[in-house]
This record gives C-alpha cells, structure tokens and sequence, in this order.
C-alpha cells in the first residue's frame, strides 16, 4: 500500500495508514518534537533498524508529512525537517503522551506531562511555534 492509499474512507483508518505502525510517529516526535533533523540522529534511541528508518522516512516524505533537505554543514548527508502538515501533529503526540503518562508504565515523560496538564493549549502552541523556529533556523543556515 503506498501512502496516499488507504484502505477505508474512515478518516482514523486512512491516518493509521501512514501513522500506526511501530515506528512512524517515534520518527515524527524525534523531528518534530525533538528538533533531530540529521538521519544519524532520528530514532537513535529507540534503536531503528536503518532499512526500517529509510522506509519511514520515505513514506513521511510522500505523504508531506516531513521534507528532505541537505544537510547544512555537510552536502553528503540529508536532513529532515516537518512541514505544516508534520507540526500539526504535535496535539496528537501532546495526547498520546499524556495518555501513556496515565495508563501505562513509562515514566520518563512525567514532569512534561504533568506541565502540559496544567495548560494543554498553550503548551501546543509553544510546541508548534518552537518546531516552525527550528525549521526556520535550519534554513537560514543553508
């Protein structure tokens, strides 16, 4: 299945498509969150098989989820960066990171979700306006 192929009209089917496998929206945080936007860093710590991280990213790329650029500092390696598309994730990982917060064991995110309760809104915001920043700062180094 390409990734402008979807299975079902149904809106959550169609972004599970592109989203709902293991790895995609961990490689989605990393650049839109994390601000990681060189390959040797997406998905480090998670430890991404690198056939598996090419894929991905080449789905998210199609998709225009995220954007392929040289690498400023060195032309040999590439970049990835979010478009408008890949920012406006950032309420869906904001509410799956509260979620596991809640339901499962993980506890590294903790003190992070504890401040997005305290104002959800305005800590997408600042998420979003940080991300948009980043991209404009990766550009302005080209």
């Amino acid at each position: 299945m390409s990734p402008n192929e979807n299975r079902s009209d149904c809106p959550v089917a169609s972004a599970l498509d592109l989203l709902g496998d293991r790895w995609t929206l961990l490689i989605v945080r990393d650049i839109v969150l994390g601000q990681r936007f060189a390959y040797t860093e997406i998905g480090a710590d998670e430890g991404i098989a690198t056939n598996v991280l090419s894929n991905r990213l080449e789905r998210l790329v199609c998709a225009e989820v995220i954007e392929q650029f040289q690498h400023p500092t060195d032309k040999r390696r590439r970049a990835y960066l979010p478009t408008e598309k890949g920012i406006s994730l950032v309420r869906v990982l904001v509410e799956l990171l509260v979620w596991g917060d809640a339901h499962t064991s993980a506890t590294s995110g903790a003190e992070f979700a504890a401040a997005i309760r305290k104002d959800r809104e305005t800590m997408i915001a600042h998420l979003e306006a940080k991300a948009r920043q980043s991209v404009e700062e990766f550009h302005n180094q080209q």
